[in-house]
């Protein structure tokens, strides 16, 4: 995390920082659509971040679709081919990365429809969710929160990742899910989230959060 300068912020401002830095992105691929990863092990919450974004960018007059990537796991039968608790699979079989490219971010490509899946699969009926498809209307923001998410080639304008020291993500993560915590020292080796990203979160006290902007 070299080069990168953090400091003390409430998860309310910084979700307003967030979508001020959104309300001046362009779309990379010269596209209709914005989207943005929120990234994070499940102790770390992504999901309370992202709906903060939603909520400051709707209020500024932007059309926002949130989803999580937990709408989009394989079967059981394929989750948990090799046992219920293989952080290898976990890391690189759980999430159902063809129908998020197929189903979210292909319809937001250039030219695109905009109607995009909001989930596919229940993990507790472990059936098709069936779920209609939403449009996101041009000019919109898509926001994608889960575990895992960089290093995947997704086309995201923006990333941010909310960062756990070793000691807090164990100590966060609860007992039957600490089997997963192989997987995220394999994510920290392979994909250095904390580079990787375009903002960086720490927050090992989410009392306290703290970010880091690069030296831009």
């Amino acid at each position: 995390m070299e080069g990168v300068r953090f400091e003390a912020i409430t998860w309310e401002r910084l979700a307003d920082a967030l979508a001020e830095r959104t309300m001046d992105l362009k779309p990379s691929d010269d596209g209709s659509w914005l989207r943005i990863g929120v990234d994070g092990a499940p102790a770390a919450h992504p999901e309370e971040l992202s709906r903060r974004i939603a909520e400051a960018l709707r209020a500024r007059g932007r059309p926002v679709l949130g989803l999580s990537t937990e709408g989009f796991l394989r079967p059981a039968s394929l989750r948990f081919e090799f046992g219920r608790q293989d952080p290898d699979t976990y890391y690189d079989g759980w999430f159902d990365t063809g129908a998020l490219w197929r189903e979210v971010f292909g319809p937001l490509d250039p030219g695109g429809t905009g109607r995009v899946l909001p989930d596919l699969w229940d993990p507790a009926t472990d059936r098709a969710t069936r779920s209609p498809y939403e449009t996101l209307p041009e000019g919109g923001v898509l926001l994608v929160h889960g575990p895992l998410l960089l290093g995947r080639w997704f086309p995201f304008d923006l990333t941010v990742h909310l960062r756990l020291s070793p000691p807090a993500l164990r100590r966060r993560t609860e007992e039957g899910a600490r089997w997963t915590l192989t997987a995220f020292e394999r994510y920290e080796a392979e994909v250095r989230p904390s580079e990787a990203a375009d903002v960086v979160v720490r927050v090992d006290d989410p009392r306290h959060p703290a970010w880091g902007r690069g030296e831009a």
